[in-house]
């Protein structure tokens, strides 16, 4: 636990997410998994960090995180991917790691309808914890259960694009999508970061926050993303796995 908040520490005090140290690491990206309990965001997280997925798994307690290490545009980048318990008795504990992410992945169960009814709860708690520019991935998971979806593709697609999010369905079951999810969700980071930077650089960093807003962040459907920019460089595990 200790070393988790040190991780935390460390991140809240680098500027725009660049990291500077010994292991020539270039930016260090904090990303937070959130949705109700039971939509598979542990087994989401697993399949990008692991390319694993545990079938005999608990639910969250707390929060626990993983790295992984990826290669964009010639620039090292550590994810480092928190993944929070859904249930609302641990809302007041997770909503203090909200603090710093500058990506969030929002997910929900394609055949629940529940839990994309949350979604909307989900986004304003978010956006009242954390950075105004964070980028979020709306995700609806197990989309390899066709016969059992209660959620319909078209409704999601409409409350990203009005929300402003990005969006992609997924199976952690298959690693459908989750890849190109994630690499999606880093890449917009990446630039965002990096535009903040020129943009302090260049002493324009009041407008910074304005011209995010006025459309640097629109919702997009992804299905499928190629990744030609992306290698891989190193996994790790950081936590058992759960859901």
């Amino acid at each position: 636990m200790n070393q988790e908040m040190s991780g935390v520490e460390d991140q809240m005090k680098r500027v725009n997410g660049v990291h500077h140290n010994e292991d020539k690491i270039d930016y260090v990206f904090k990303v937070v998994v959130i949705g109700d309990s039971a939509v598979g965001k542990t087994q989401v997280l697993s399949r990008f960090a692991k390319n694993e997925f545990c079938f005999d798994s608990k639910s969250t307690i707390g929060v626990e995180f993983q790295t992984r290490t990826v290669s964009i545009q010639s620039k090292v980048i550590k994810a480092q991917i928190w993944d929070t318990a859904g249930q609302e008795r641990y809302r007041a504990v997770t909503s203090a790691y909200y603090r710093g992410a500058l990506g969030a992945m929002l997910v929900y169960d394609i055949t629940k309808r529940q839990t994309f009814d949350h979604v909307a709860r989900w986004v304003e708690e978010l956006r009242a914890h954390a950075d105004s520019s964070i980028v979020i991935m709306l995700i609806g998971n197990k989309a390899d259960l066709v016969d059992s979806r209660a959620v319909p593709t078209e409704d999601a697609v409409e409350f990203a694009e009005r929300q402003g999010l990005f969006f992609s369905e997924t199976s952690a079951l298959s690693g459908h999508n989750v890849e190109s999810a994630f690499f999606k969700l880093l890449e917009e980071i990446f630039h965002m970061v990096s535009r903040k930077t020129l943009l302090v650089a260049s002493g324009a960093n009041g407008n910074y926050l304005k011209e995010t807003n006025n459309g640097l962040l629109k919702g997009l459907k992804i299905d499928v993303i190629s990744g030609p920019d992306f290698e891989v460089s190193e996994m790790k595990k950081l936590s058992s796995c759960s859901c």
